[in-house]
């Protein structure tokens, strides 16, 4: 049994390094279309992990395993940064990151119907806290939003937020008992095919830069955001519940606005405080056990030594 702070110390690390990622991502597309930075990030990502699994001797999956890995590749990694990438030009990044993490909510709803997990008052209440403090951060104005492009650009990242939890989904039923690192491999390199067939649709000619700057922001987001964060990620939806896993990366826009605000310079203001007090909040709450719950956790526990 996966000890609690273990997990926790991890999804922290996560949140962190997806928050200062934002920052990266905002300074690499100054020297390259969306989609061939996307295609960069995650071919580098690719293999990085590639090398990984011929260290440890386990480079191919199963056959049966590969066509769902592909899905899972089209959902968490094509469809995802597709959608985001193109609704950036509309769309602030700020923003953007925060429409992305409606994930979660996306994902705790999903579950209920296709996990059978419960979503019980706690963890309902940490969801809602976690998105009333997600709509202090993006603004009001995205509700009244009037410019047709920029409303356009909203639905597409609520889009790929939802093609996310769908991975999520997928993953925690079909693969929970499969090497997360084959998974997360395999469904980067199909997700990156995806991206760069995009690039060359939608980017052909357009300039690429590589300087000290550039190749910083690549290898950030291939090797640690992508690589590692994302193995580490399918590792903690195995051995934790969907809500409770899925709720924690609400940090990431709020680490993304924070970063941005101490290398970018960006305006910091008191909806993101009082947003990332709610969302804090929200945390918490899941993580608060009632005596039932812990008297449930000790029994498996003891259970587990019987065996």
């Amino acid at each position: 049994m996966h000890k609690r702070w273990h997990v926790a110390l991890l999804v922290l690390l996560i949140t962190l390094t997806w928050g200062y990622a934002w920052v990266h991502m905002k300074i690499g597309l100054a020297y390259m279309g969306p989609f061939t930075f996307s295609a960069w990030r995650f071919g580098i990502g690719t293999l990085t992990l590639l090398l990984v699994l011929c260290f440890r001797k386990k480079l191919l999956p199963k056959r049966t395993h590969i066509p769902g890995i592909a899905v899972v590749g089209f959902l968490q990694t094509t469809c995802v940064f597709s959608l985001v990438m193109y609704a950036i030009r509309f769309v602030a990044a700020g923003k953007s990151s925060v429409l992305l993490y409606s994930m979660p909510i996306w994902s705790s709803l999903l579950a209920v119907h296709f996990l059978e997990e419960r979503l019980n008052v706690r963890k309902l209440t940490g969801v809602l806290l976690g998105g009333v403090g997600l709509c202090f951060i993006v603004g009001w104005d995205v509700f009244i939003q009037r410019e047709t492009s920029t409303a356009l650009g909203e639905c597409l990242i609520v889009l790929a937020a939802l093609s996310w939890a769908l991975a999520n989904i997928y993953v925690k039923k079909r693969f929970s008992d499969v090497d997360t690192l084959q998974v997360s491999t395999y469904q980067m390199g199909f997700g990156t095919i995806g991206l760069i067939l995009g690039a060359l649709v939608v980017e052909w000619g357009d300039p690429v830069v590589f300087n000290a700057t550039s190749i910083v922001a690549v290898l950030f987001t291939g090797v640690l955001a992508s690589a590692f964060c994302f193995t580490a990620w399918f590792f903690v939806l195995s051995v934790i519940d969907t809500t409770t896993a899925t709720i924690s990366t609400m940090l990431v826009p709020v680490f993304g606005l924070y970063f941005s605000w101490l290398v970018l310079d960006e305006a910091l203001n008191w909806q993101t405080i009082v947003g990332t007090l709610l969302i804090l909040s929200g945390i918490l709450v899941t993580q608060i056990r009632g005596p039932k719950e812990r008297s449930a956790v000790r029994g498996s526990a003891a259970d587990a030594a019987d065996v």
